[in-house]
Order: structure tokens, then C-alpha cells, then sequence
């Protein structure tokens, strides 16, 4: 059984809160299996799922009390409505707004508790997120990031505290602790976090088994793009079939210009948030400057568009990349793949990723918020880990008051600290460790931290 952190949500949620809550997030990404496995903890567990049963969606229009809605929702189901101990589960609610809309209802009656999910397709959710204020919560879920993974190919509890606690205390780690854990990020790259991805590989151990289910959800996400937007499906189709080659271009930010020679942002605007409202997108903004806050300084038609899952990404480019990804080769470049893993890690853990690039001082893979500041990000997955020119010049301009910066990598990550002003440099490297990520539990090796504290380099 995959084990999810939703799943420590979900409970957590329905024993401090009688409010109902709403799980939202792209198809195929494990919404239904949890809510599932919560309603084992009631009596009596009732499922309405209004893409199977599109009666149901006629059945409850009109209602206008909850006891209208508990009739008509006995009528279509034969397990007994027990007060208290009953959990009532309406799937795919984009397709009936009336029920989303009625929930306060029902939460006033208090007789049940109520769950919701649906996906982000199009509009429809999206705008009805808002609707029940104060009797609906709203959780958004992820394919399974990488602390996930690990603990369901075997990593125990105990190793992940280890990691989390030498994180904290910049200590170093077993080194065959970390090499076990490089090679489970590598394949992390290559499976994903699709729970039926993940699934079959633990079931067969089979990349190409794997790679069929991957390829599955690609066509069920292109079914999705004809089924819900018919009138630009042919615009969205080539946007999501776009983002490999775009993030391996040069500059990865994505080029309207090879999407339609004459394409302007402004007719195309609605198809790129179809894709990131349908959470198969994950669209990355670039900044106008690096300063908080930085959703001041976003710029709406510069940015960078990654893939909700790193496994299918992988699985859309040359045939062979795989098992160049698990043997970690490192001549070649598999930028594309470790920028969509960070962009992927950082946005399941609630932080808002941004990029930033300036003609004169460089590119900046990512820039976030993080405890108040702005903190830089380098990815760097080739052997030119330690040149990142970009990175320094923005770290010695005063202008910008950085007190870190990372660099994630195979091999080495540089974290620059500024103390004090006027700055200098002296430099501390410590001996082989490996720490879990800033944040969202990374993994690098052999850390080297550079301080300024006076006018004296050292």
C-alpha cells in the first residue's frame, strides 16, 4: 500500500474540524484511493462518483434544503445513512456545481461528514473553490514527492529522521546511507510520483511496464484536453506536447513563437491556464527583479511551463534516457528533468517557484520565499556544478540582500551566506555529507558555505 501524506491530512482535518473538505488536484494523482481508505474508518461510507453516475448531477438540481439533498441521496444508494458515523463522498464534482454549492447546507444539518474531490479541469472547479466560505476546506494534491517515494520502496522512518535531523544540524551522513539515497533519487526521476506509475514499478520492477502506464495517462490527460475544451483543444494539445523539447531548449522558457509563428500571449493566455487549472502544467514566472514581495515583480507572459510529474517527462523524451538517468551519467545534460524536479518538489510543499533573468547579470533557475527572504536556487545537473556565474554576480550585488543561496546538484552544493557589510569572502568546506534539501528535503554531497564578514577575503 503506497502511504500518503494526505492521508495524515485528511484525518487530522475531520478530528479538529466538522467542516467538509474539498481535495483538488490533476486526475490520476491517488485523490479517490485516499478519500477511500478514510471512509474504511466509518460505518457506513457512501460514493458518489457524477462521472459514472451522471443522474446524479440532474438529481440534485433544484434541491433547496438538506433534507431535500439526504432524500435524494438515499434514493440512489442502498447503504443506511447512519447519523454520526456516516461519511458521504461526492467524486468528481466539476461536473455538479449544485452539490459544491449546497455543502453549507448539509455541514449546518451536521448529521454526516461530508468529503469532496474533483479535478482541475478547465474552469468549472476552479471557480467554485470559493463558493461554501466557512463550511468547506480546500486541500490540493500532488503526485508523490520524493520523501513519499523513498518510504514506499523501503526507506524506514527512522532513516528519514536521521536525514531530516542531519539537515538541521549540517552534520554528514553514512555514506552508504547517501549513496542508497542518490540512487533512489535517480530512479525518483524516472518513475515519478503517479501513484499508479509508482504502483507498477514496486509491483514488477519493469521500466517498460512502467513506461506503458505513463504513456496511459498521457493519452487520459490529452482525452481530458478534447473532452473539456473543445474550442481550443487544438492550442492546448500542442502546448502540453511543447513542454519537453521547450525545457530542453537553451534558455527553457517557453517560445509562443513555436507554437504559432503570429502567436500573441493574450489569445493563447486562456489554453496555458487550462493546462496549469488541470494541474498537468506547472507554469514558472520570471521576475522583474528579486526582491520581496515577488509576486510584485512577476512578469504574466515570461515563463518557464514544467510538468506536474518528473516521471512523465522523462518518459516523453529519447527512448534509452532512463537507464542514462539511473546509471547517473553525467555526460549529458538532464537539465530539463532535475529543474522539473525542483519546480515539482517546491509547488507540493506550498512554496510559489519564480525564476529571474537579466540581460547583464544572468539567469537564475529559481527564486522563492522562503522564511521571509528571497532565497536563489541553482540547478545544475552536468559536470559545470561549480560554475554558476549568474548566481555570484546577484550574490555580490549589495543592491539584493541575500543571506543564501543553493545549488542543487550530483555532486557538490554551494550555499553563500552574507553576515555583514562591507563583505568578504572566506571559505569552510566540510567533509562528504549528505543532507536532506532546504526545505523539501534535497539531497547533496560535499557542502561548501562561503561567508562575508569583512573587507578581507580568507
Amino acid at each position: 500500500m503506497i502511504k500518503r501524506k494526505i492521508d495524515d491530512y485528511i484525518r487530522n482535518y475531520y478530528e479538529t474540524n466538522r467542516n467538509a473538505l474539498l481535495i483538488t488536484g490533476a486526475r490520476q494523482i491517488g485523490k479517490t484511493y485516499s478519500i477511500r481508505q478514510f471512509g474504511k474508518t466509518f460505518k457506513s461510507f457512501i460514493e458518489v462518483n457524477f462521472v459514472e453516475m451522471p443522474e446524479a448531477v440532474d438529481l440534485f438540481k433544484g434541491a433547496k434544503s438538506s433534507g431535500d439533498i439526504l432524500l435524494r441521496l438515499s434514493a440512489i444508494t442502498s447503504v443506511p445513512l447512519i447519523k454520526g458515523e456516516t461519511l458521504v463522498f461526492f467524486d468528481e464534482v466539476q461536473q455538479c456545481p449544485d452539490i459544491v454549492t449546497a455543502i453549507k447546507f448539509l455541514v449546518d444539518d451536521g448529521s454526516y461528514r461530508y468529503i469532496l474531490s474533483g479535478s482541475l479541469l478547465g474552469v468549472e472547479l476552479k471557480d467554485l473553490r470559493s463558493e461554501p466560505v466557512g463550511y468547506m476546506g480546500v486541500k490540493d494534491m500532488f503526485p508523490l514527492d520524493f520523501e513519499e517515494f523513498i518510504s514506499c520502496v523501503g526507506i524506514n522512518d527512522a532513516v528519514i529522521g536521521a536525514l531530516h535531523e542531519a539537515w538541521r544540524n549540517r552534520t554528514a551522513v553514512d555514506e552508504f546511507v547517501h549513496g542508497k539515497i542518490m540512487e533512489l533519487f535517480r530512479l525518483y526521476l524516472v518513475v515519478g510520483g503517479m501513484p499508479a506509475v509508482v504502483s507498477k514499478y514496486l509491483e514488477s520492477n519493469n521500466l517498460q511496464e512502467v513506461m506503458t502506464v505513463q504513456q496511459d495517462i498521457i493519452r487520459l490527460y490529452k482525452r481530458d484536453i478534447a473532452q473539456y475544451d473543445p474550442n481550443n483543444k487544438l492550442y492546448i494539445e500542442e502546448i502540453f506536447n511543447l513542454i519537453p523539447p521547450e525545457l530542453n531548449a537553451k534558455n527553457k522558457r517557453f517560445i509562443l513563437k513555436r507554437l504559432n509563428e503570429h502567436a500573441k500571449f493574450d489569445r493563447v493566455e486562456n489554453s496555458f491556464l487550462w493546462l496549469t487549472n488541470a494541474g498537468v502544467a506547472l507554469p514558472v514566472y520570471n521576475v522583474e527583479e528579486p526582491k520581496m514581495p515577488l509576486l510584485l515583480a512577476r512578469s504574466r507572459n515570461l515563463f518557464k511551463l514544467f510538468q506536474s510529474d518528473i516521471g512523465l517527462l522523462a518518459s516523453q523524451y529519447a527512448e534509452g534516457i532512463q537507464m542514462r538517468i539511473i546509471k547517473g551519467d553525467k555526460d549529458i545534460n538532464f537539465g530539463s528533468i532535475y529543474e522539473n524536479a525542483v519546480a515539482q518538489e517546491l509547488v507540493a510543499h506550498g512554496i510559489v517557484p519564480y525564476y529571474y533573468n537579466n540581460k547583464k547579470r544572468g539567469e537564475l533557475d529559481f527564486v522563492i520565499e522562503l522564511e521571509g527572504k528571497v532565497l536563489p536556487i541553482e540547478v545544475k545537473s552536468g559536470k559545470d556544478y561549480e560554475t554558476h556565474r549568474a548566481l555570484s554576480n546577484i550574490m555580490d550585488c549589495e543592491e539584493y540582500d541575500f543571506s543564501e543561496a543553493v545549488v542543487f546538484n550530483n555532486g557538490i552544493c554551494a550555499s553563500q551566506v552574507r553576515l555583514s557589510m562591507p563583505r568578504s569572502i572566506w571559505r569552510c568546506s566540510s567533509r562528504k555529507a549528505m543532507l536532506l534539501r532546504l526545505f523539501i528535503k534535497w539531497i547533496y554531497r560535499d557542502c561548501k558555505v562561503f561567508y562575508s564578514e569583512n573587507n578581507a577575503c580568507y
